[in-house]
Parts: structure tokens; sequence; C-alpha cells
């Protein structure tokens, strides 16, 4: 996706979910395999992509039950992919697009201001709060390169 190839993108992400679903359905047998963090790093990857393309694209972002992943999973990749969005952001800034870049923030600080209200132990986030720290630090460097990219573009 950050090639801006769709046609690629579409499609590691239909492997992707196929082999997260296989993982799921050999799993749910074995809880203790099941929740011992290796698949929810699977989901969370998988939710980071999705939530990504929808992101980057203005789309209404897809819920856990749509993604088929677990909450904890689905906030750690929201986050994820709120940080991913900086990248999208500088690549419209080098191609002048102000305005999409300015979205792309806007839409950072959205997922940003969602996920700091959310106050719940790390043992049932999946660690969410080390991750929405992280994805502040990207915000407010995005919004230092947004904020210059508009003053260079005023002068």
């Amino acid at each position: 996706m950050h090639r801006r190839n769709e046609v690629e993108a579409a499609t590691l992400r239909a492997e992707a979910e196929d082999a997260l679903r296989q993982a799921q359905a050999l799993l749910e047998p074995h809880p203790a395999v099941r929740y011992a963090g290796f698949l929810h790093d699977a989901e969370k990857e998988y939710a980071e992509a999705v939530l990504t393309r929808a992101l980057v694209d203005g789309q209404v972002l897809p819920s856990p039950a749509d993604l088929g992943v677990p909450a904890p999973a689905w906030l750690n990749g929201v986050a994820e992919a709120a940080s991913e969005l900086r990248r999208h952001a500088l690549d419209r800034l080098r191609e002048g697009d102000l305005a999409a870049a300015e979205r792309l923030l806007t839409s950072m600080d959205d997922v940003y201001d969602l996920l700091v209200g959310i106050d719940y132990p790390d043992a049932l986030t999946g660690g969410l709060r080390r991750t929405t720290d992280a994805l502040r630090a990207v915000v407010e460097r995005t919004r230092s390169d947004v904020t210059i990219g508009a003053i260079h573009r005023r002068d």
C-alpha cells in the first residue's frame, strides 16, 4: 500500500486474512496457545493493514466484528494504522498536496483522541497505553511537518 500499488496491496491483505482465519480456527480449541499473544499480534497486524487503507482513503473504519478480530487487537491496530499515516502525510507534502496531508493529520488526531480516553489495564487492552503514547509522538512530529509545509506554502 505504501507503494500505492492497489492490486498488490489487496492481494496481500486477502492472503493475510486467509492465513489469519486458518490460525484462528486451528487455535480455537487450544486457549493456552490462542491467548499466549502470538495470535493477538497477527490479528493486530491484519487490523492495521485494513484500517490503514480505510484511514488513507477517508473511509469509515470497519469494526472489530467486521474484521473478525478481538477489540484489543483492533485498538492496537488502529493506533498503529494512525502512525502509518505519517508516511502518507509526508508523501502528500512532497507532492505538494497540503490539503491531503492536513486531512491525514486530522485522522491521526481523531484516532489519538479516541484512544487516549480508553483507560483499562494493559492486560485487557494488549498494551494499548504504550502504543497510544508512541502514536502521540508520531502525531506531534507530523503536526510539525505539516505546519512547516503550510508556512512554506504561504511564503
